[in-house]
């Protein structure tokens, strides 16, 4: 291992090349491209560019001479953006590989509780790959985060490729996950046995697992990889609805609810038929069964993604069409949507779910002092989607052993039936809250 203040200095250089990375997509993704970015095609009007204009922080100082193009200070924003993803991926390695920061609170609450003795540790290289997958989900959610400020719109450029990404990091490096700690009388399908203290003598090991779609259940049989059918079935349908998210659907209920369906899923069928959605199907499809066919760790951290990006993605998608039902208006942008489902693909169903109930903590402040000052209740949801998922992400190993959390995602109906009745719940409130909008002179438009 480097010493300490090289390996944050190094993360720090990294994260700094990164947010170019970062700004780049956020300018060229974007649904409208905005020819800013020293790494695009510059604007017809632009001056000649420069070799040191492509520089990392220092590039963006040059790029002034724009401003007359961008607008005043728009090389700020890159500049911040660049530093700051540079200190968070240092801290974020500072956090995960030198601290274990999602791991050793894990083991010392097994230990409080006398399961464990002390000193347990996950294997080093475990925070590595944590790290990495995080590193790269900070990207896709940053750049989303951006554009969706800018346009209130979060472009399936981003999404897309994070998500499948997403999966197939899943797959390769299951142990990237977010990590579930315990003792097993057997090795997991997916795990590591931890170093650190000695349970030869009582016949059972500790584990650190990647959180699998039951966690924290240990992983049923019939979810595991050839020749059981269940779990392709299963991973297959999850990757079907992903697909379905992707498709351009207009409901048309003027003419009643079995028309508007009809013509919806004559649509959803022309549209999953045509490339470049039909090649995403079919070699989605065949590397899922192979994957599967493969079996082991590999399946299990495909199917826990699977799942998570169905179960992150569902719940918006849910409160999407209670919402809009009940304000007669689009409640949340169907980019949160596929941004969740892409969240749910690198941290797993619950961690998504968690993520869900935080954002509106996160965006509290931002919300109402733009209805108190701009009398505008249309809020870009997506960043604080975004910073509710990294909450979730880097205070896992405190949450995830908070009191009843595991208990309460132990039992397979409860989390979903509680989500149902608050979805039940939420229907009237919307419906209290249209009407007290319209006796303040608001409007549903």
């Amino acid at each position: 291992m480097l010493p300490i203040p090289l390996l944050l200095l190094s993360l720090f250089v990294l994260g700094v090349v990164l947010g170019a990375v970062v700004n780049w997509a956020a300018y060229t993704l974007a649904w409208t491209p905005r020819a800013i970015s020293p790494w695009a095609r510059p604007a017809d009007q632009a001056p000649p560019r420069r070799w040191s204009d492509r520089t990392p922080l220092w590039g963006w100082w040059g790029l002034r001479r724009e401003s007359h193009l961008h607008g005043r200070a728009f090389w700020l924003r890159p500049i911040l953006v660049e530093a700051s993803m540079g200190g968070a991926v240092a801290w974020l390695g500072w956090w995960e590989i030198v601290h274990r920061g999602l791991t050793s609170q894990q083991w010392l609450a097994l230990t409080n509780l006398g399961v464990t003795p002390p000193g347990i540790e996950a294997p080093y290289w475990t925070g590595w790959a944590t790290f990495g997958v995080h590193t790269v989900l900070l990207c896709f959610m940053v750049a989303a985060s951006l554009i969706d400020i800018d346009e209130k719109i979060i472009p399936d450029a981003i999404t897309v490729p994070g998500t499948l990404l997403g999966l197939i990091l899943a797959a390769v490096l299951p142990m990237g996950l977010l990590p579930h700690c315990d003792v097993r009388l057997q090795e997991p399908i997916a795990g590591v046995e931890a170093s650190g203290g000695n349970f030869a003598r009582a016949g059972i090991g500790a584990y650190v697992e990647p959180v699998a779609a039951g966690s924290p259940n240990e992983t049923s049989a019939d979810l595991a990889g050839a020749p059981h059918w269940k779990g392709l079935l299963i991973g297959w349908g999850c990757f079907a609805l992903w697909c379905v998210a992707l498709t351009p659907r207009i409901w048309r209920g003027r003419r009643g609810w079995g028309k508007a369906l009809s013509v919806l899923a004559a649509r959803v069928m022309r549209e999953v038929a045509r490339p470049p959605l039909l090649w995403i199907e079919v070699l989605g499809a065949i590397g899922i069964a192979a994957v599967w066919w493969v079996g082991g760790a590999a399946w299990c951290g495909l199917l826990t993604s699977l799942i998570g990006m169905v179960g992150a993605g569902a719940i918006v998608w849910a409160v999407r069409i209670f919402g809009s039902a009940a304000l007669q208006r689009e409640a949340m942008g169907f980019g949160d949507v596929t941004l969740m489902m892409m969240v749910g693909s690198y941290l797993g169903w619950q961690a998504g779910v968690m993520a869900f109930f935080i954002a509106p903590f996160a965006g509290l402040v931002g919300g109402v002092a733009q209805l108190i000052f701009r009398r505008d209740d249309m809020i870009p949801y997506g960043p604080f989607l975004c910073l509710a998922s990294a909450a979730v992400a880097v205070g896992w190993g405190e949450i995830w052993n908070a009191e009843s959390v595991q208990v309460n995602f132990s039992v397979p109906w409860l989390v979903p039936a509680a989500l149902g009745v608050c979805l039940t719940l939420l229907y009237p409130f919307l419906l209290v809250w249209r009407q007290i909008k319209n006796l303040r002179g608001g409007s549903d438009e």
